[in-house]
């Protein structure tokens, strides 16, 4: 049974996308603002299937830390859910993405549409543009979203935080909003099995700029980590640094 209704969320997941984003693209090409109108629909037909079909439910906790203006947030990742369901909550996001996603059908058309594109195969370069495109976003009030740990990770697997992080918040000198989560409980980083359950994003208190490379990255790792394994089951959880 998990399977057969695993099945379905995925047709559910690809086809209202289609549905939609099909739906949505002259809106689109009027007035690139709809592109939120189409993700956040998208999004909720998303939540709808996980509720509905794998019997899954969502949360968003500390709302009351969310960023206003332009800024930095740094979100755990253990799964697709996470590159879309921010939509919700913040304000124009701005996603970093592979560059090779924009190939995707439909997905590669919004893409294209004011989000930041990142090569990765030359570290250097990837990091001036993140940069780059992280300031004027910043500068125009926007809010950019970034994976510290570059992609999806298995719940519990050993933190893996990159140092592009650290130059943006150097760079900009703004403060970064973590967000911990725990939604590998019920979307594994591959393969198409959903599990029930419920999962929780949790926006952080704002780390304040100013600190050293070093200091950042600890605190934030911690922040991330700490918070994460708090939502986890207790079974489930291990100690911090380990």
């Amino acid at each position: 049974m998990k399977l057969i209704r695993s099945i379905i969320f995925v047709i559910w997941l690809y086809g209202s996308m289609a549905i939609i984003g099909l739906a949505m693209l002259p809106w689109v090409a009027a007035d690139e603002r709809n592109v939120w109108v189409a993700l956040r629909s998208w999004t909720r037909a998303i939540l709808w299937g996980l509720r509905w079909i794998i019997g899954a439910h969502v949360k968003f906790e500390g709302l009351e830390n969310l960023p206003q203006g332009g800024a930095l947030v740094a979100c755990k990742h253990e799964a697709m859910l996470d590159t879309v369901a921010p939509s919700l909550f913040l304000k124009e996001p701005v996603f970093i993405y592979k560059r090779e996603l924009a190939k995707t059908p439909i997905l590669g058309l919004y893409l294209g549409r004011n989000q930041l594109a990142v090569d990765r195969g030359g570290y250097a370069t990837a990091l001036k543009s993140m940069v780059r495109g992280a300031r004027e976003a910043v500068s125009k009030g926007r809010q950019v979203l970034i994976f510290p740990e570059g992609t999806r990770q298995q719940v519990n697997a050993p933190p893996d935080y990159k140092p592009g992080i650290a130059a943006m918040y150097r760079d900009l000198n703004i403060p970064v909003t973590p967000i911990a989560l725990n939604t590998g409980l019920i979307w594994k980083p591959k393969g198409i099995m959903r599990s029930p359950g419920t999962v929780t994003f949790k926006i952080l208190p704002a780390i304040p700029p100013g600190l050293s490379r070093e200091d950042f990255m600890r605190e934030l790792e911690s922040r991330i980590e700490t918070e994460s394994q708090a939502l986890l089951p207790p079974d489930r959880r291990r100690t911090v640094g380990t």
